[in-house]
């Protein structure tokens, strides 16, 4: 059997603690951290982020303006494919029915949120969209400029004439719609940062919110939708659910997966600046370039017919397969589909059980992994019978003195 070479590596003590618990918090290894790091150095063919001896001068605004002096600019200006958009829209078209949508976080005439829900307008029965510009993105104002002030904008839409509104070669007749009186296009007051009192200002009168956030602000900004209590339909990647901030709201049944996407990787556009070094990366027939992204998610409270279906369980509980935790009283199950038919305990699964979960089969309990002891409450604790290990790093399984990856913990529900 091949063997990878081992590399020794000095690093201060401190240093690798305080980042392991970042990692565990994540839900990677210290050696998956440091590869993906390699592998980012291999792409990128150079370091993957800025190094400066100067310290940047503080900006007053500590929003989205970060985004635009640091590497991760480079991995957050994603544009979604109007294919997705469609796809996952549609649907939920009933419950958009007379509703107001917001759609920021992105610029108005390059967003494929946008153009579906101005063509879909009358379609589906909308009462308003309002769309907003962020000033520090490479992409704004390129399509449809406006003239003074800053480049954060909101167009704001509330009727679309009955005849199309798609011009021959695709592009949306823009002078035509906001030539309506019920639309307008006007300049921000500010930057147009998502967090700012004029954009939640905009929110808090939006019914529902679709669109694509910096997947970098992405726990930000899903929090700021809990706290005004809006209904939301977004993409993220999966890496985020498991933070402190999102798990809890998949386990309270408060946030799920959407519909249409639930595994593979999802193509978005990206502004010209991009580096192009990955594989996957390319340039359209339109000259427009593109990255692929994987682990890419809906993220929603709307409801789905879908998360109510029961997935359909084959496997027989057997000791032999499924061994038990040494600091948990509930079983290792490797794969969602051999979750065992006839167990009636406490399992760990892999978190890619949240594409078939179903919460009229199923019950979370906590999520298992490294920051369990300061995330998951002592009752849950008890419940799980968890035992701390030497080696389990705050909450992982353990499994023949072995750390097994993050677990979701779950139990079936009564019939």
């Amino acid at each position: 059997m091949p063997t990878k070479p081992t590399t020794t590596i000095r690093i201060d003590p401190d240093l690798k603690k305080r980042a392991g618990e970042i990692f565990d918090d994540i839900g990677i290894s210290m050696s998956a951290a440091i590869n993906t790091f390699l592998k980012a150095v291999v792409r990128e063919r150079t370091m993957p982020f800025d190094i400066k001896t100067d310290r940047p001068k503080p900006h007053t605004n500590s929003g989205n303006a970060k985004l635009n002096h640091a590497f991760i600019v480079k991995k957050d200006e994603f544009y979604t494919q109007y294919e997705d958009v469609e796809k996952e829209m549609l649907n939920h078209r009933k419950q958009l029915k007379g509703k107001t949508i917001l759609c920021n976080c992105d610029d108005p005439f390059e967003s494929a949120f946008f153009r579906f829900f101005v063509i879909h307008f009358n379609r589906i029965g909308l009462a308003g969209l309002t769309s907003t510009c962020y000033a520090g993105s490479p992409m704004a104002g390129r399509e449809y400029p406006l003239e003074g002030g800053t480049s954060a904008y909101k167009a704001v839409v509330t009727e679309v004439r009955d005849d199309t509104i798609v011009r021959p070669d695709g592009s949306l007749d823009l002078e035509s719609l906001f030539a309506m009186p019920g639309n307008s296009l006007v300049h921000l007051a500010g930057d147009g940062d998502f967090r700012s009192d004029e954009c939640e200002a905009l929110l808090a009168e939006a019914d529902i919110v679709a669109t694509n956030p910096p997947f970098s602000l992405f726990r930000q900004y899903i929090d700021l939708l809990v706290r005004y209590e809006k209904d939301f339909i977004i993409l993220g990647n999966m890496n985020a659910t498991t933070t402190k901030e999102i798990f809890p709201l998949f386990r309270d049944n408060k946030v799920w997966y959407g519909e249409s996407i639930r595994s593979g990787d999802r193509k978005f556009f990206v502004p010209d600046s991009y580096p192009l070094n990955a594989s996957g990366c390319g340039i359209d027939e339109n000259g427009r370039r593109f990255i692929r992204v994987t682990g890419v998610r809906w993220f929603t409270n709307l409801e789905t017919s879908r998360r109510h279906e029961p997935l359909e369980l084959t496997h027989l509980y057997s000791p032999d397969e499924y061994p038990r935790y040494e600091n948990y009283n509930a079983i290792e199950v490797g794969r969602t589909q051999n979750i065992p038919i006839d167990y009636e305990g406490i399992m760990g699964v892999p978190i890619t059980f949240l594409d078939n979960y179903s919460p009229d089969q199923f019950e979370i309990i906590m999520l298992a992994n490294g920051n369990a002891h300061s995330n998951v409450s002592s009752k849950t604790l008890s419940e799980a019978m968890y035992r701390q290990h030497p080696e389990d790093k705050g909450g992982v399984g353990i499994i023949n003195g072995q750390r097994s990856y993050a677990r979701i913990l779950i139990r079936k529900k009564s019939l």
